[in-house]
């Protein structure tokens, strides 16, 4: 049975769609990416899994247990990281996670817990002068603090530098590691390549791919790269875009990036001898998840993502 099972889920405001129809399992000890473009509904399905929002329509269950009815057992078993924290700026890090755990049973201490997570020279730094980083690892110590079994943690590395993304990336491994369950979103196509078992692709308040992130890339339409050089007055990028199994074409000065399938790279490779062309520099690679990714969100049949409201709003209303 997974930990956290969605179905058919909905979730509108006033006119707007967030969510629709989303189905999404998480086992223990996995971590499951949540991707997708701004506006694509990840936040809410996140929101609707701790029980900050309440579905219009659907099923979630957490070990069990439907968030919104059983607030208390799911609060035991969840830990919540949001883009915006709500901490305040006086508070420092040693007391931010010291009031969070004030609310939970049985809570990891929270100095250990800074020490682990890195924090242990800031722990009496206000919350407002700590880094980036900083700021995100305390997040992290305050949505695991509660010993939960799962955490879900939202756009985490947001606004990060490079070696600080990286660290948290660590982290989050660790915290895996440690038995931790990790529902992570993001809209970072490495990230979730470097950090995720298994990832759900939105769009458009819609889940519309999920697997392991080599299963995703082999559901894209687009499965194989190829790039070459042709000027354009040799071979223009038209005489190609028709073919059978080309999904796009990009002219970057004299070099021409192709996508599609297997297929497609082959009638390419005809066409280039029918018409006497040599493909300069010719390279064929399997495509990226970013490539998938992108092909997966723009296809015909996923609409435009629809509004949604920020985090704040939502926690408000469902208060």
């Amino acid at each position: 049975m997974p930990l956290i099972e969605v179905r058919d889920l909905r979730k509108t405001y006033r006119s707007a769609v967030a969510v629709e129809h989303v189905d999404l399992d998480v086992h223990d000890g996995e971590i499951v990416g949540v991707l997708g473009p701004n506006g694509a509904g990840k936040t809410t399905t996140v929101e609707c899994m701790a029980g900050l929002t309440r579905p219009d329509h659907g099923t979630v269950r957490v070990a069990g247990h439907v968030p919104w009815q059983h607030r208390r057992a799911v609060t035991r078993l969840l830990g919540v990281q949001l883009q915006s924290s709500g901490l305040q700026a006086k508070l420092t890090a040693r007391e931010a996670v010291a009031m969070v755990a004030a609310f939970h049973d049985d809570p990891a201490d929270p100095g250990e817990l800074l020490e682990r997570l890195g924090l242990r020279q800031v722990a009496d730094t206000r919350y407002a002068h700590l880094s980036g980083g900083q700021q995100q690892r305390l997040a992290i110590a305050t949505a695991l603090v509660g010993r939960p079994r799962v955490v879900l943690l939202d756009e985490l590395t947001t606004g990060l530098d490079p070696e600080a993304r990286r660290d948290t990336w660590q982290l989050v491994r660790e915290v895996r590691d440690g038995g931790t369950t990790v529902v992570l979103v993001t809209h970072l196509m490495e990230e979730a390549q470097q950090l995720c078992d298994r990832i759900a692709v939105m769009a458009a308040g819609r889940v519309v791919a999920e697997g392991t992130p080599e299963q995703v890339v082999a559901r894209s339409a687009n499965s194989t790269l190829m790039s070459f050089t042709a000027p354009a007055d040799v071979l223009p990028a038209a005489a190609l875009s028709g073919l059978p199994g080309v999904g796009g074409i990009e002219r970057r000065g004299d070099r021409l990036e192709v996508v599609g399938t297997d297929d497609g790279v082959l009638a390419v490779l005809h066409a280039l001898q029918t018409r006497g062309v040599e493909p300069v520099g010719l390279r064929v690679s399997a495509t990226t998840l970013d490539d998938a990714y992108l092909d997966l969100v723009r296809r015909p049949d996923v609409a435009p993502a629809l509004p949604r409201r920020d985090a704040a709003t939502t926690l408000q209303e469902s208060a």
